[in-house]
């Protein structure tokens, strides 16, 4: 992947970025506006620090929270690919303290360092995003007697990371050992995003801002999980198991919400790689001209959101019901004279999906 240094010169402003995130993902505007300020700002700061030295800027690191299937890994990702910098997704499920079996928490400087090729001016500008960070929260509120490996150890060891330090990583990854040469990262320039789902966060906040009913005729305050999450503080963070140095590397914190039936429908069809445009050039290449009723398309929708995995539910239904037709239809087309043309409607959604999925709850 080549890569270019982020100047001033060719850093878009915040608005820019916003509607460049706009073709890839629907919805999702208040998510999409906090990260186009903090990616441009985090930018912005590592060009005035390398010329002033009367005021060093802050770094601004995000917390992304929100539900599977949402558009957080997605978000990033074209971010990266906007401003042509590397970006590696980092699963923390993976990661233990140094000594443990799993991960160590330079793994994540190494898969950055592979995905531009070992480039270090390009890595040192890069993005890393912790995904699944909510594991790392602390197993017990407290004491053990065990060490929490995966857990508050990993939140200290990744301290100095995050807030930026100059750092060895095993050119290969792996294990660190004393008579192997070590490449140096200084993660000082590097956005670090840490993303997850963190359930039962909403609970937390939800007893902070006194949501229920509190004496006689007091009205009751209920709250959706997603409108919890839009109240999310550095505090809540911490009650739910982070550490306060670690939360405190983290200055903006954000969510993406739930996808409705009708923005599913949206990312079926609009955005530039949206799935009825993938699966119509697959059959194009086949001579087979495909096309999807509205009726089908807010079926498959409704199938998906049952599935309770977000926009990734989508394909999942869409394979289901692609499969057969993807194997007979080739066949057909060399058959046929000029282009063979096939409608997807309702109707051979429902007979395609109706077994498989049957009985499945609502998402809520």
């Amino acid at each position: 992947m080549a890569t270019k240094k982020v100047s001033t010169f060719n850093l878009p402003r915040p608005d820019q970025i916003k509607a460049y995130l706009d073709q890839y993902v629907i919805g999702q505007e208040e998510a999409k506006k906090v990260l186009s300020v903090a990616v441009y700002n985090h930018y912005k700061k590592i060009s005035h620090n390398s010329i002033s030295t009367e005021m060093e800027l802050g770094k601004s690191n995000v917390i992304l929270l929100g539900d599977t299937g949402c558009g957080k890994t997605l978000l990033v990702k074209t971010i990266a690919k906007l401003l042509n910098v590397p970006c590696y997704i980092q699963d923390c499920t993976k990661i233990t303290a140094s000594g443990y079996v799993g991960s160590d928490v330079e793994d994540c400087l190494a898969g950055l360092l592979r995905s531009c090729n070992y480039d270090m001016d390009a890595a040192q500008l890069g993005i890393i995003m912790l995904d699944e960070g909510d594991k790392i929260a602390k197993k017990e509120a407290g004491p053990s007697i065990t060490r929490d490996v995966s857990g508050e150890c990993v939140q200290q060891s990744l301290l100095k990371i995050v807030e930026g330090d100059l750092v060895g990583v095993p050119p290969a990854g792996g294990r660190k050992h004393p008579e192997q040469p070590l490449l140096y990262v200084n993660t000082e320039n590097i956005l670090f995003i840490l993303s997850g789902a963190f359930v039962g966060l909403n609970e937390i906040i939800e007893k902070r801002l006194g949501g229920g009913r509190i004496g006689f005729g007091q009205e009751v305050i209920q709250r959706s999980e997603e409108e919890c999450l839009k109240y999310a503080t550095p505090q809540d963070i911490r009650d739910f198991g982070f550490i306060p140095e670690f939360i405190g590397r983290f200055p903006i914190i954000t969510n993406v919400e739930p996808l409705s039936e009708e923005s599913l429908v949206t990312i079926l069809k609009e955005p530039k790689n949206a799935l009825v445009k993938q699966y119509t050039a697959l059959m194009e290449m086949d001579n087979v001209k495909l096309t999807f009723t509205d009726d089908a398309l807010f079926e498959i929708a409704k199938v998906a959101n049952k599935l309770k995995t977000g926009a990734r539910g989508l394909r999942t239904v869409m394979e289901t019901i692609m499969t057969d037709i993807m194997y007979e239809c080739p066949a057909k087309a060399a058959k046929s004279r000029g282009m063979y043309k096939l409608t997807i409607d309702k109707d051979t959604v429902v007979a395609k999906t109706e077994y498989k999925f049957k009985n499945l709850k609502e998402a809520s």
